[in-house]
């Protein structure tokens, strides 16, 4: 368990990287930001259907190779199997069926040579004749060819005659010159309707949108499927307007503009490109919620009597009011009152929404020293946990004060809330706890939501429990 942040010592203060501020996402359906429509189905990939089926009718075309003695229902099912499980994904985007040629034979290949040992092993006497083999290869071969070209000029066609929409962001001349490239290129797909940037340059091309309401605007009339980023710098400065439109169903893509380029599996109109995934809750949230209700609960049942200890101690030593309530952001920037023992008394409200960090008190009372060094005054927050305001494990949340503070300063620190915050994190682990970098915990955070698997959360709790063995404090 961790201690609250607290404000990073003079050495580890903020750079100033040009980039504007970012405000903290504001919750869905508040008045502030942008309000895109609701979130739409996203829009659906090439069905695998008709790749499936022509690599079928070869499989089964090829099983005509073996002679009558041969032919057999196991045979030709095994054949069928073994050419459906060697299927593989293409290393990168696949203009026609030349370029997946080579994977495609290899498969066939190994498909009918397994089946050859298996057949071999089982019955020596029917064997698969040199002859055999290579008659089925060359027939499957063909007619999986000739059923893939089939199915790839139908794609084709189809990115043609049915483009989806895109908005290009970035720089106003950069943005411009991938957009024109775009449009040079149809059979990519994509057709851009028009261009987001901060500061346009006034010069021809597609329309240029520097509004909220002109990007929403834009994204109903057209029916914007694809976001097109055109220079590293946007996912820091339009960081809340990414999310905003991935949100609402659309495919983010950062396109690398520059050339020579790096090596990428997919491409665009001959620029090298990635899919950026922009906050959307993963699969497996359901698992990670039952981790957290599961683990919390039991916790808080073999704990309760440290606690009820702990209440009576700070009773005793400093009056009423054992309990300390306090204001912090949580996912998706709604607030909520966060529960810990109380081992300070703020002046008053203001000073408790504003002060840093108190850890290094030397006048308080031994009792409160000793629960924060060694992070029982958190124990509290497992019932935030088991209320679902926070998760084990996540970003550590912060009071409303320091989350617009930072959020100004540090590039990328309000996307730390699209996932809940957490008791102990990534961050904490990697020893950024108490008077360190905000702007390192910014980093570790984004990136353990960037990675986030159930693995990783168990991971971190048991580093976590292996660390309250040698408490350093908070």
């Amino acid at each position: 368990m961790t201690a609250e942040s607290t404000v990073p010592s003079p050495g580890t203060q903020a750079r100033d990287l040009g980039f504007s501020s970012v405000s903290i996402m504001p919750p869905r359906g508040s008045g502030a930001g942008f309000r895109f429509p609701a979130r739409r189905p996203p829009a659906r990939p090439a069905s695998p259907v008709p790749l499936l089926t022509a690599d079928l009718v070869a499989a089964l075309v090829g099983a005509f190779a073996c002679s009558a003695a041969q032919w057999r229902p196991l045979l030709v099912a095994l054949l069928v199997a073994a050419s459906m499980l060697l299927r593989p994904h293409p290393p990168r985007q696949v203009a026609g069926v030349l370029d997946e040629l080579p994977a495609v034979c290899a498969r066939i290949a190994v498909a009918w040579l397994a089946l050859a040992a298996a057949v071999a092993a089982y019955d020596p006497e029917r064997a698969l004749s040199p002859a055999t083999l290579a008659a089925g290869f060359l027939l499957q071969s063909t007619v999986a060819c000739a059923g893939r070209g089939a199915v790839r000029r139908r794609q084709r066609l189809a990115r043609l005659t049915r483009p989806r929409s895109a908005l290009v962001i970035g720089p106003a001349a950069t943005a411009q010159r991938v957009a024109a490239a775009v449009l040079r290129h149809p059979g990519c797909g994509v057709r851009p309707v028009g261009v987001v940037t901060e500061e346009p340059d006034g010069g021809e091309g597609l329309p240029v949108l520097t509004t909220g309401e002109e990007v929403e605007r834009a994204l109903i009339q057209n029916g914007v499927r694809d976001v097109l980023t055109v220079h590293p710098s946007v996912r820091s400065r339009q960081g809340p307007l990414l999310r905003a439109l991935a949100e609402s169903g659309c495919a983010v893509w950062e396109i690398d503009a520059e050339s020579p380029s790096y090596e990428m599996r997919e491409q665009l109109a001959g620029f090298s490109c990635r899919r950026l995934v922009m906050g959307s809750p993963r699969r497996g949230s359901a698992g990670k919620r039952a981790l957290d209700v599961v683990v919390s609960g039991t916790l808080l049942l073999l704990v309760s009597p440290l606690l009820l200890v702990c209440a009576a101690a700070l009773r005793l030593s400093g009056g009423p009011g054992v309990v300390f309530r306090q204001e912090r952001i949580g996912k998706d920037g709604k607030p909520f009152t966060l529960l810990k023992f109380r081992t300070h008394r703020p002046v008053d409200a203001h000073e408790a929404a504003t002060r840093w960090s108190v850890a290094n008190e030397h006048h308080m009372p031994w009792l409160c020293r000793f629960l924060r060094r060694t992070s029982m005054d958190e124990l509290l927050q497992l019932w935030n946990v088991l209320r679902g305001d926070m998760s084990l494990v996540g970003p550590r949340p912060e009071r409303p004060y320091f989350v617009t503070k930072f959020s100004q300063t540090y590039p990328g620190y309000a996307a730390r809330h699209r996932m809940r915050t957490g008791i102990t994190g990534l961050a904490q682990i990697n020893g950024l706890r108490g008077d360190t970098s905000i702007e390192d915990r910014c980093r570790f955070d984004n990136a353990y939501i960037d990675n986030w698997s159930l693995w990783q959360d168990i991971c971190i709790l048991l580093r976590t429990a292996a660390t309250l063995v040698r408490p350093t404090g908070s």
